[in-house]
């Protein structure tokens, strides 16, 4: 196993270090042993960028990418013993299954002392394609494929696995049943792994942890449940799931609430939440904090609120609203299918405690 970190990583692409345009930003990050890690973000937040990076097929503009404290900085692609799942699985169409499993091996010794053809009858079965070693890839679905290309990188058994998006491409029940053997198999073999999605759901379905980039920086790095339910930033708290976002300025503080004053209505929060200064600067103070749609509910006494509903859509065991509330978005999860949302006027409350104040408020 290997521990993977990246201390102060930048990357700009132009003609010199501190020109053209910035992909990645004094990117520090470090990926445990043993440890499934997720970048996810948007389309050009730069988390394939770093994962090209970490594998050497871009050089940093500055900063040190490390393996268990050895620098890989000047370090050949085909020397850092990493495996690569692009979303494009490149298996070789004039070559079997097992010839594309065994294809590493032509370069490097299989591990254990075992024979190639026994590793490679090994790894179909890790990725349940036993008896397939004899098809061409044109003769399998884009699921088996993907095993394919995962069982070829596990090969040579390297000590970093990295997976740019290799689910993409497949339908969302296919995409659900690979994740879960996916994670599986990385456990099974206690490989360090950095998996790279704009797929919210996959990332906090997979991760041990995960880093939220934005604009080539990170926003947040934490386990799945932490991000979910502590963003620590507006981007996090809104592109992490639905979530509402609320811009309040503070009223008043004591030792069992603070009052937050939003378009004229007042709500409590838990105490001491926000900036902590003098009691004139926090009269004053603008904060942003955010309360998840299942934590809304027309149940709850405290913090209410009617919102307007716009649409809804049927999601099986819940109904998902989405209305205005005083112009802000509002997005419910409601356990019940409504006759007409059109024009129709719910409300809701919610628990101090299920209210998250956001940095940078």
């Amino acid at each position: 196993m290997t521990e993977l970190r990246l201390e102060g990583v930048s990357k700009r692409y132009g003609t010199g270090r501190d020109d053209g345009a910035a992909a990645l930003q004094d990117v520090d990050l470090t990926v445990r042993d043993g440890e499934f890690f997720t970048l996810v973000g948007p389309s050009g937040c730069g988390k394939t960028t770093t994962l090209r990076t970490i594998a050497g097929f871009e050089a940093p503009s500055k900063g040190v990418v490390s393996f268990d404290g050895e620098s890989m900085i000047g370090v050949a692609p085909e020397r850092r013993d990493v495996g690569v799942v692009f979303q494009s699985y490149g298996l070789f169409p004039h070559m079997t299954v097992a010839e594309n499993v065994g294809y590493g091996l032509q370069f490097r010794e299989p591990p254990d002392g075992t024979g190639v053809d026994e590793r490679v009858d090994e790894l179909l079965e890790l990725v349940d394609l036993e008896g397939m070693g004899g098809r061409n890839p044109d003769q399998l679905s884009g699921g088996q494929q993907q095993r394919v290309a995962l069982a070829r990188a596990l090969a040579p058994e390297p000590d970093l696995l990295l997976l740019d998006e290799p689910m993409s491409a497949l339908d969302a029940r296919l995409r659900e049943s690979l994740r879960r053997q996916l994670k599986r198999i990385q456990s099974t073999l206690e490989i360090t792994t950095v998996y790279v999605t704009h797929d919210q759901d996959e990332a906090l379905a997979l991760s041990d942890r995960l880093a939220v980039m934005n604009d080539g920086e990170i926003e947040q790095i934490a386990t799945p449940r932490t991000i979910y339910h502590e963003p620590e930033t507006r981007f996090v708290a809104e592109f992490v799931g639905d979530n509402n976002v609320f811009d309040g300025t503070v009223r008043a503080r004591d030792a069992e609430r603070t009052r937050v004053d939003v378009a004229g209505t007042t709500f409590d929060l838990p105490p001491g939440v926000g900036f902590d200064g003098s009691a004139q600067e926090q009269e004053r103070e603008r904060i942003s904090f955010c309360v998840r749609p299942a934590d809304l509910s027309r149940a709850v006494d405290q913090n209410r609120f009617a919102v307007n509903l716009e649409t809804s859509e049927f999601r099986g065991e819940s109904v998902r609203a989405y209305g205005q509330w005083n112009d802000v978005p509002i997005v419910l999860q409601l356990g019940e299918v409504l006759e007409s949302e059109k024009d129709a006027t719910v409300t809701v409350g919610f628990a101090p405690e299920d209210a998250h104040v956001l940095n940078g408020g």
